[in-house]
């Protein structure tokens, strides 16, 4: 079982665990406030943007074009930016930390 913990806006520290899916489905699943996901995870519209943390990044595979196009669309966008529609829950991303970026 996969657990990552997501940081809110409002600064509350959430612990999820799954086995299957991408990040932006766990997150919605558990009621993760700030990630909407309204395109249903097809990576148009950027509504599961996270910041990882900087300790984290390289754990991650760089983001694809598609997603970088739509990362540019955000105001909010940094170095750490990812759409979490685009990262699956797998071994890799264990212990992870994701902020919230909406």
């Amino acid at each position: 079982m996969t657990k990552v913990i997501f940081i809110t806006q409002q600064g509350e520290s959430i612990e999820v665990e799954g086995d299957s899916g991408s990040l932006m489905e766990l997150a919605t699943a558990n009621g993760i406030t700030g990630i909407d996901g309204d395109c249903g995870g097809v990576c148009s519209c950027a509504t599961c943007h996270v910041y990882v943390t900087a300790e984290d990044a390289h754990k991650l595979a760089a983001a694809e074009e598609v997603e970088t196009d739509m990362l540019e669309l955000d105001d909010k966008v940094t170095e750490y930016s990812r759409l979490c529609c685009q990262i699956a829950v797998s071994d890799s991303i264990d212990g992870m930390t994701f902020v919230v970026a909406n």
